[in-house]
């Protein structure tokens, strides 16, 4: 099963890098951002702004903080290992991808929020699906592990599109951003399984 997350990743990352050099779905990624910009109402404009907020670095990383405080409570080592290295890693890939593409942003007029950096790939991405694998790959022998995972995944879906819906990023930065983020977790949750910690601390 990770062997297989990992290629849908690659893929990912194949498609959305693929998408840089052809004009056609460079252009679709352009439609995409303005066709949302038109359709843009006030609720989803509170709700799209809040995931920004929310979804950021600051906010992940106090998000994980406490999870973090929470694992420790009760001995859970290798889980907190687990989540520091799943969101320092997949960071600092996506922004060495930042720095070495050095893709332009959006147009200015359909910037909603203040943005940094390049835009490929989409940070808020990477850190949404990082979230979202790290929850799953804890929790998937929860009683109510279904529900878990169905609001993970609204989580990082709706962080990426309400980044195109901004104006921050392109669909492909997007994409980008969901690859890198499972990839990453999925191979250190691979090499993880491989290690010899103790049972009672960790998954």
């Amino acid at each position: 099963m990770l062997y297989l997350l990992i290629l849908l990743g690659c893929i990912g990352i194949g498609i959305s890098s693929f998408g840089l050099f052809v004009p056609y779905i460079h252009q679709l990624d352009f439609s995409s951002v303005n066709w949302l910009s038109i359709h843009r109402s006030e609720f989803i404009n509170l709700i799209a702004m809040g995931l920004s907020t929310l979804g950021g670095l600051p906010g992940t990383l106090l998000i994980l903080t406490i999870w973090c405080l929470h694992q420790a409570w009760y001995k859970k080592y290798v889980n907190i290992l687990f989540i520091s290295a799943g969101i320092i890693g997949s960071a600092t890939i996506g922004w060495i991808l930042k720095f070495l593409v050095n893709r332009p942003r959006p147009e200015t007029m359909y910037q909603m929020v203040k943005v940094y950096g390049a835009s490929f790939p989409s940070a808020h991405s990477i850190y949404a699906m990082t979230v979202a694998c790290l929850v799953i790959f804890i929790f998937y022998k929860h009683r109510k592990a279904k529900m878990i995972i169905l609001l993970v995944s609204i989580w990082w879906l709706s962080m990426g599109v309400s980044r195109v819906y901004l104006g921050a990023h392109f669909p492909t930065d997007v994409l980008a951003g969901w690859s890198i983020g499972l990839i990453w977790i999925a191979t250190l949750r691979l090499w993880i399984s491989h290690r010899k910690f103790g049972k009672n601390n960790y998954f």
